[in-house]
């Protein structure tokens, strides 16, 4: 696989929107990956690299050694061993199985019917289809958005996120509702007797496929993709802070220009009150898709990055009216800034994935600080699928 890398100092400060003036020092770097090249703006003293390909890779987790367990759109989970650069089938089972954990001597893998587990040991184990078991089900009947995000607490438990199953479905987390319209939130894995069962964790919102523990303060944080009855800039992504029990609005309620408003989404009567639901500390471009998130928790890769969010941002396929798809919001790599264990302003690290006339080298989807202290991330989408590292250019 031919991988060229050029850089040179262009300082450019970029930010996703303005609440708050920060500026990462960016420059120009040219990647060429299988004949295919694109110019990025990446931070300064730093550089991208492709590692690995695979078909439409999704979420990534570690596994107890040190290994990349990494889920995709299809049916395949990939693991890599250090340092990365080559991938292999881990195993292979029915359905999408965007996202995997490893903990205490087994994998599990959500797939959108249902989370499932497997006993796993490392490097040396080999999976089967019939070595997984069914954990719990989840709901999948009304279809639509089908990506299921697992992920493991500071307390161990496990955490699930899951979309509505359309675009203004009338769906909630709540006792009133159905199961299978038990949709649009984060659900709390309670293993407390042999029957484990999903309990409500965070509801309300539409999408929530990144999840991210902020390491300082136990936190769970999300990204979250909203509607598109409003049009093409309304209502903007939020990343919001979720507590047991939180409200978040959608689709009865949309948040923009401050406040929140009606959704204009569905007919049906609100589960709760607008004054009930958490105000988003941070916003992006509306149907620009955050997805995948993570938290820097040292200063190997920068100063800057510590105790930090940084977010896949996937970009849009909605194209604005009366334009082409050069209008897309494109994809990129983020940071969101703390101060006092708050978010308080976000701006770009990663840019360049479209080019002018629309056309993606690389839509990132999920993300993850490696033991290493390097970033990486996975492309499902583009020219280049698979994984790619953000590291200190070696002097």
């Amino acid at each position: 696989m031919k991988r060229k890398i050029i850089t040179w100092p262009i300082i450019i400060p970029l930010l996703l929107n303005i609440q708050q003036v920060f500026a990462l020092t960016l420059q120009s770097q040219t990647l060429t990956v299988n004949k295919h090249s694109i110019q990025l703006k990446v931070p300064e003293g730093m550089q991208v690299e492709f590692l690995a390909a695979m078909d439409e890779p999704r979420f990534p987790a570690f596994g107890p050694e040190n290994e990349l367990l990494i889920g995709s759109r299809g049916k395949t989970i990939y693991r890599l061993q250090r340092p990365y650069t080559s991938a292999e089938t881990l195993v292979k089972l029915p359905g999408r199985n965007h996202s995997v954990v490893y903990r205490s001597g087994k994998v599990y893998v959500t797939e959108s019917r249902g989370l499932y587990a497997a006993p796993y040991s490392g490097l040396k184990s080999l999976l089967q289809r019939k070595d997984f078991s069914l954990v719990t089900s989840l709901p999948s009947a009304t279809g639509g958005h089908w990506s299921r995000t697992v992920l493991l607490g500071p307390d161990k438990r496990l955490y699930i996120g899951i979309g509505i199953s359309g675009n203004c479905s009338d769906e909630y987390l709540g006792e009133s509702y159905p199961f299978e319209r038990r949709r649009g939130g984060v659900y709390v894995l309670d293993e407390s007797n042999s029957s484990p069962k999903l309990t409500p964790y965070s509801s309300g919102l539409r999408n929530p496929i990144g999840l991210a523990f902020y390491p300082e303060t136990g936190v769970l944080y999300a990204t979250n993709a909203g509607p598109d009855n409003l049009g093409y800039d309304l209502p903007p992504e939020i990343f919001t802070a979720l507590h047991q029990g939180s409200f978040h609005g959608m689709p009865w309620f949309q948040y923009y220009n401050g406040e929140f408003r009606s959704g204009e989404c569905t007919a049906s009567k609100p589960p709760r009150p607008a004054r009930e639901a958490t105000k988003p500390l941070i916003t992006f471009d509306a149907r620009s898709t955050p997805q995948g998130v993570t938290f820097a928790t040292d200063s190997r890769l920068s100063s800057e990055f510590s105790s930090n969010g940084l977010i896949a941002i996937h970009g849009s396929w909605a194209e604005a009216s009366g334009s082409g798809r050069e209008s897309r919001r494109p994809p990129k790599i983020v940071m969101v800034r703390f101060s006092n264990g708050k978010p308080i302003g976000v701006e770009d690290v990663i840019t360049g994935f479209q080019r002018p006339d629309g056309s993606r080298f690389a839509r990132p989807s999920g993300i993850i600080m490696g033991p290493d202290g390097n970033l990486y991330f996975t492309s499902d989408e583009g020219e280049i699928t698979g994984l790619f590292r953000l590291s200190r250019v070696e002097k």
